[in-house]
């Protein structure tokens, strides 16, 4: 059976339910590592733990904080608008820019079908990676977009 394909133009959103699984995640581990890495560091002769854990936890504080501020679509390379057609996809970014996906297009979904993501090569040969979740779309858009996407699994 050959594969069919859908036009699908849609809006995103921010994702605030999707924030607060995050801010679960790694508000805990980012404090539980920096303050067990400053006993460490200062309470035994270990530095090198210590210098670890600090760096473990800072580094969980940056990729947490991107993840919530790209849910958010508070980033400027964050994409706010999405447009699925047969050749291409499009992404209109925050700061006002267009992104084309052109070649070696693909589709991956979650099995829990809250996420998907998304790779190819852009109008400037760079490979592009996208990660969108279910709370950035509203009902309709996701279900449109998902199953025009099906085309490009």
């Amino acid at each position: 059976m050959a594969k069919s394909w859908r036009e699908v133009e849609c809006e995103l959103h921010p994702d605030k339910s999707g924030i607060l699984w995050d801010l679960l995640l790694y508000v805990p581990t980012v404090l539980f590592l920096i303050l067990w890495g400053l006993k460490v560091w200062y309470g035994t002769d270990d530095q090198w733990m210590g210098q670890g854990l600090m760096f473990l936890g800072f580094f969980f504080l940056l990729v947490g904080g991107g993840r919530i501020f790209r849910r958010l679509l508070l980033l400027p390379s964050v994409p706010v608008a999405l447009d699925v057609r047969k050749e291409q996809i499009t992404f209109r970014l925050k700061n006002g820019k267009r992104r084309l996906l052109m070649k070696n297009l693909r589709f991956f979904s979650d099995k829990a079908g809250k996420s998907f993501g998304l790779t190819g090569v852009d109008d400037a040969g760079a490979k592009q990676q996208y990660v969108f979740h279910k709370g950035q779309f509203t009902a309709e858009d996701y279900a449109a977009v998902t199953k025009a996407l099906e085309f490009y699994k």
